[in-house]
């Protein structure tokens, strides 16, 4: 989820907990060799043998179409200790796909198992290497096939987000497709898309069959769904992480924010977080609203600490 869950928000909701592993924001391969610098900046865990602060190990994703290029990187980035390798085959995004990535690869089987192999053949054999996919480009005509190639090619793993390029974001998912998959490859599916709620979660799991699930914007809006999720799992009571209980690890977020980014950034990214967190939060907006209008770092850090107070009482 390129600008959104970056290292800081990993750091933070792994913090918040329920969360088996990450996968990085896609590392953009074109062409030449990365110096480890870009590694580096993209998945700072790996300062920490490829581990959140809080324990979670963290999948890099590598997204290209070359498959020379993509194999150096790989092999390059494997030597700095990731969890693993993650290939993207579901980026939406226009610039993206008008080069040849993400996405655009989805019309082409063939070609997604060049990239794969060459992956697999350029990492340590007991190094994961997983895939990210779409049902597709215009259509799901060539979902299965492209599964396939994944596998076939080395993959041990697929996330299928069950909606096409042209579908981009809008709901539905169509978790129904995702049957098709599975009955088609040998490696573990995970579904992904369009799940906020541990409803959506039961719902998910019911139509895909899958029991794995990729948890993005839905775990960003609300950060205590995974933990939610695996209460629900266990029989528990229903657990939800209260706004109350959410306000100290914004604070944490900010103090990374401020740390770790550019002055130009900060303040945008916690607008972003807060304008996502108001779909679970009636909190959120009070929030988003006051710190909307702010662009100097102590101010937006002397509203925080009062939101912090007024959620304390």
């Amino acid at each position: 989820m390129e600008g959104l869950l970056d290292f800081v928000l990993r750091d933070i909701l792994t913090r918040v907990g329920g969360v088996d592993r990450c996968v990085s924001e896609f590392i953009r391969v074109t062409g030449t060799l990365l110096p480890d610098k870009v590694f580096y900046r993209y998945l700072p865990e790996l300062h920490h043998g490829g581990r959140t602060l809080a324990g979670t190990p963290v999948r890099a994703q590598l997204l290209g179409s070359d498959p020379v290029s993509m194999a150096d990187n790989a092999a390059a980035l494997a030597a700095l200790g990731p969890e693993g390798i993650d290939l993207n085959f579901g980026c939406p995004a226009r610039v993206v796909n008008r080069h040849g990535g993400g996405a655009s690869l989805l019309r082409e089987p063939e070609r997604i198992a060049e990239v794969v192999a060459a992956v697999r053949r350029a990492v340590p054999a007991a190094m994961p290497v997983s895939c990210k996919m779409r049902l597709g480009y215009d259509d799901a005509a060539l979902s299965v096939a492209c599964a396939q190639a994944m596998a076939d090619a080395g993959a041990c793993e697929i996330v299928v987000h069950a909606r096409t390029k042209q579908d981009g974001y809008r709901p539905p998912a169509y978790w129904e497709r995702i049957p098709a998959i599975r009955a088609a490859v040998r490696v573990p599916v995970v579904a992904n898309g369009e799940i906020w709620t541990v409803a959506d979660a039961v719902r998910c799991r019911d139509a895909s069959g899958c029991e794995a699930l990729m948890l993005g914007r839905g775990m960003v809006a609300d950060p205590g769904l995974a933990l939610a999720l695996r209460a629900h799992e266990s029989g528990a009571a229903p657990a939800s992480l209260p706004w109350s209980a959410l306000v100290p690890h914004l604070l944490e977020f900010w103090e990374l924010v401020c740390a770790q980014l550019e002055p130009r950034q900060r303040a945008g990214r916690l607008k972003q977080w807060l304008n996502l967190l108001r779909r679970r939060y009636p909190e959120a907006q009070q929030a988003y609203d006051t710190v909307r209008v702010l662009t100097e770092q102590t101010a937006v850090g002397a509203a925080l600490v009062h939101m912090a107070d007024v959620a304390r009482k």
